[in-house]
C-alpha cells in the first residue's frame, strides 16, 4: 500500500507564500497521478491540482491558477505545491492523494491513497 505523509502547513498572512511537501513510500510513485485537495470546517473537499505521473501535465482549479504550482520529484517520492500569493479563502486542511488512474484527476472519490493532510491558515 501506498503511503502518503504532508508537511510544510501553517500560519500565515494573506499574500505570503508556503510550499507543502507530500512523501510517498513505495516504488511505484513514478507512475501514480497525484493531486492536493483541500478542505475547510463544514465545507466539501475541493481539487486543487493535479500532476500526471510524468510532472509534465498539470492542472489547477481556477481558484487557484496562477498562484499556486504543484511539482513532483519523482527520485525522491516526493509531490510539492508552492503556494503564493495565499488569500484567506485558501484556508484548509490540505491532503495529497494518489492513485493509478483514477477515472477523473478532479474527484476526491477516485483516488485511493490519501495522507492525513497538512493545515494552512491564512489570516487577512
Amino acid at each position: 500500500q501506498v503511503q502518503l505523509v504532508e508537511s510544510g502547513g501553517g500560519l500565515v498572512q494573506a499574500g505570503d507564500s508556503l510550499k507543502l511537501s507530500c512523501v510517498a513510500s513505495g516504488s511505484t510513485f513514478s507512475r501514480f497521478y497525484m493531486a492536493w485537495f483541500r478542505q475547510a470546517p463544514g465545507k466539501e473537499r475541493e481539487f486543487v491540482a493535479s500532476s500526471s505521473w510524468t510532472g509534465v501535465n498539470a492542472d489547477y482549479a481556477d481558484s487557484v491558477a496562477g498562484r499556486f504550482t504543484i511539482s513532483r520529484d519523482n527520485a525522491k517520492n516526493t509531490v510539492y505545491l508552492q503556494m503564493n500569493s495565499l488569500k484567506p479563502e485558501d484556508t484548509g486542511l490540505y491532503s495529497c492523494a494518489a492513485d493509478i488512474n483514477p477515472r477523473s484527476r478532479y474527484g476526491s472519490r477516485w483516488y485511493n491513497y490519501w495522507g492525513p493532510g497538512t493545515q494552512v491558515n491564512v489570516s487577512s
